[in-house]
C-alpha cells in the first residue's frame, strides 16, 4: 500500500477512521515557511460537519504538530501532523464486516487485503483521512501565499442548483477563504441547503461539482508529457474520496468548439504576456502559461444512504440486502472544497520545487 504523493515536496497520510488517530507527514518543504496554527485550525473548521447537512459525527480535529516546526517556522525537516479520533461509534459497523456497502470500497478492499483491513467507518478508505491532508495543505497554502499565489474553490452545482462561475478571481478567492458554505452567489446557498436536507429526509444523498481557481501561479512550470500540470493535479484530485471527474478550463465543452473559439490568443499587456481568453484553464502543452489555473471536479453523492440496497455476503458470496445504520453525510461537497484547496496546494508546491529547487525561497 502506497500512501505518499509528490516528488520534491511530498505528503504521506496514515490512520483509519475509527483508529486512535489519523494524520500526515509533509516532507521536502523549504525551511522558514510560516506555520500559523490558527490558520490550520481555521482550515480544519471548514472541513468539519455542519448542522443538518452533515454527519452528526463531530470531531474536534485538534491538530498536534510533533516535528518539523520551531518558533512558528518550518525547519526543513519532515512535519508530522497528528489528529486524534474522539467521536467514534464502531458498533454501527458490526454487520459491515461481511456485507459490502454499495458505492464503498468494502468489496475491492476485501479482494486486495483478504479480510485484514479495518472496516470500521471505512477504515483507511474513509473521507476522514482527508483531515490530515487539510492540515498539511494549510502549510502548503501559506507557503504559496508568500509568493502571492492564492487558491479558492466554490460549489458550482449541487443537486441541480447552480452557482455563478468565477468573475473577479482575486476578490472571489478572498470571499471564499472564510465562507462556511462556499458559494459565490449568496442567493443560491439556501436552495442548495434545502436540496441537501430533502435528500437526507428521504434517506438519500446528493453530489455536485466544485470549481477551483489558482491565481498568481507563474508560467513555465510543468512537463510536456507524462508529468503535465494537468496530470499531476488530477493525480492528487482523484485520490480524494468521491472525486469521479476532473476537467480543466472549458474541459469537455472544448470538444464542441472550433479552434477559433477554443484558442487563447496572446497579447502583451504592461510588459506581461497574457491571453485574451482562458478556455484552456491556464495550462497549454502541459505547462502553465501564467493565466489563472481553472478546473472543476465532480463529487459523487455520498454512498452511505439509509435506503435498503442489494449487496452480497462476502463470507458466502450469496446475495443479500443491507440497510446502513450509523452517522453519515447527506452531502460532502461543502466539506470537500477545502480538501480540494489543500491537495491542490500540495501538488503546486511540489511542482514549484521541481522547477526552482527544493529550497525555493518561500
Amino acid at each position: 500500500m502506497k500512501n505518499t504523493f509528490g516528488s520534491s515536496v511530498s505528503v504521506t497520510i496514515f490512520g483509519e477512521s475509527h483508529g486512535c488517530a489519523i494524520g500526515a507527514v509533509l516532507d521536502g518543504m523549504a525551511s522558514g515557511v510560516p506555520v500559523d496554527e490558527e490558520f490550520i485550525a481555521h482550515q480544519m473548521n471548514l472541513r468539519k460537519s455542519v448542522g443538518a447537512i452533515s454527519t452528526p459525527r463531530h470531531e474536534a480535529d485538534r491538530v498536534k504538530i510533533v516535528s518539523g516546526v520551531f518558533n512558528g517556522r518550518t525547519t526543513g525537516t519532515p512535519i508530522t501532523f497528528i489528529i486524534e479520533n474522539e467521536d467514534t461509534r464502531s458498533r454501527d459497523y458490526g454487520e459491515l464486516a461481511y456485507k459490502a456497502r454499495p458505492g464503498h470500497a468494502d468489496f475491492p478492499a476485501e479482494m486486495k487485503y483478504h479480510g485484514y483491513q479495518d472496516f470500521r467507518g471505512g477504515g483507511h478508505f474513509s473521507g476522514r483521512i482527508t483531515a490530515g491532508l487539510v492540515a498539511a495543505g494549510a502549510v502548503a497554502i501559506s507557503a504559496l501565499k508568500t509568493k502571492n499565489i492564492t487558491i479558492g474553490t466554490h460549489i458550482l452545482t449541487c443537486a441541480g442548483v447552480s452557482d455563478r462561475s468565477f468573475g473577479d478571481i482575486p476578490s472571489d478567492i478572498e470571499k471564499l477563504a472564510n465562507a462556511e458554505f462556499a458559494v459565490l452567489d449568496d442567493s443560491v446557498r439556501e436552495l442548495m441547503t434545502e436540496k441537501i436536507e430533502a435528500a437526507k429526509n428521504d434517506g438519500d444523498s446528493v453530489g455536485g461539482r466544485l470549481e477551483t481557481a489558482v491565481y498568481g501561479f507563474p508560467s513555465g512550470v510543468g512537463e510536456p508529457w507524462f508529468d503535465t500540470v494537468e496530470s499531476v493535479i488530477s493525480h492528487i484530485l482523484f485520490s480524494v474520496p468521491a472525486v469521479k471527474g476532473v476537467e480543466f478550463g472549458d474541459g469537455f465543452a472544448l470538444a464542441d468548439m472550433r479552434g477559433s473559439e477554443a484558442n487563447d490568443c496572446y497579447r502583451s499587456e504592461n510588459g506581461r504576456v497574457v491571453t485574451t481568453s482562458n478556455h484552456n484553464g491556464g495550462i497549454t502543452g502541459g505547462i502553465t502559461n501564467g493565466m489563472p489555473i481553472i478546473f472543476r471536479t465532480a463529487i459523487k453523492p455520498t454512498p452511505s444512504i439509509y435506503k435498503e440496497q442489494e449487496t452480497i455476503d462476502m463470507r458466502t458470496n450469496e446475495n443479500t440486502t443491507l440497510q446502513i445504520k450509523g452517522r453519515h453525510d447527506p452531502a460532502i461537497i461543502h466539506r470537500a472544497r477545502v480538501v480540494i484547496d489543500s491537495v491542490t496546494a500540495l501538488a503546486l508546491c511540489d511542482q514549484l520545487a521541481l522547477r526552482y529547487g527544493t529550497d525555493m525561497n518561500f
